[in-house]
């Protein structure tokens, strides 16, 4: 297989997991606010700063339903790690190829 061919593969695989198999994910995502919730110190807890981004608690914000929405919020984050990992790749790799100059 290819180099291409083989990123195409993985990119496609991830993207089907956090797309597809994220729905049927545990419903207590966070496990460390469940073990708040079970040790009874969840009340205490306050909100995240990003408590009110478009993807918080692992939903896309405006989409109604439950299932598009973690569906769309998986995709999407899962493309955001990929551009930036991808990105931090292209800077070390560019940086370490001009000291080779």
């Amino acid at each position: 297989m290819t180099g291409r061919r083989w990123w195409a593969v993985g990119l496609l695989v991830a993207l089907l997991v956090a797309g597809v198999a994220s729905y049927y994910a545990s419903t207590h995502p966070d496990g460390l606010e469940y073990v708040a919730e079970q040790t009874g110190f969840l009340d205490s807890a306050e909100d995240s700063a990003a408590a009110d981004g478009p993807l918080a608690d692992y939903q896309a914000r405006g989409v109604e339903d439950a299932r598009l929405s973690g569906g769309l919020a998986g995709v999407l984050g899962t493309l955001v790690v990929l551009g930036g990992a991808c990105g931090l790749f292209w800077l070390v790799r560019s940086r370490s190829g001009d000291q080779h100059s």
